[in-house]
């Protein structure tokens, strides 16, 4: 199983204790996804991110709901690679 977060990269000068808004899901649980493929859209500091598939694989569960917000190194989606 493979964790789905946002890149730390992204997350470099924020504040502790800021939270990300998942914005929207471009795919569900169970569906077969491709390397580099679009999953979600998180907005941090009025800034949207687009969150990648790391490996080709099927979305074993979604952990974040759209809508909902996450702070840094929270897993939003698990890929069964």
């Amino acid at each position: 199983m493979i964790d789905i977060i946002l890149d730390d990269a992204v997350w470099a000068d924020v504040d502790e204790g800021t939270e990300a808004l998942l914005q929207e899901w471009q795919v569900k649980a169970g569906d077969t996804v491709e390397a580099g493929q679009v999953l979600a859209v998180a907005e941090l500091v009025k800034t949207s991110h687009e969150i990648f598939a790391p490996t080709a694989g099927r979305i074993a569960a979604i952990q974040v709901p759209e809508q909902e917000t996450f702070g840094r190194g929270a897993v939003i989606a698990q890929l069964e690679g």
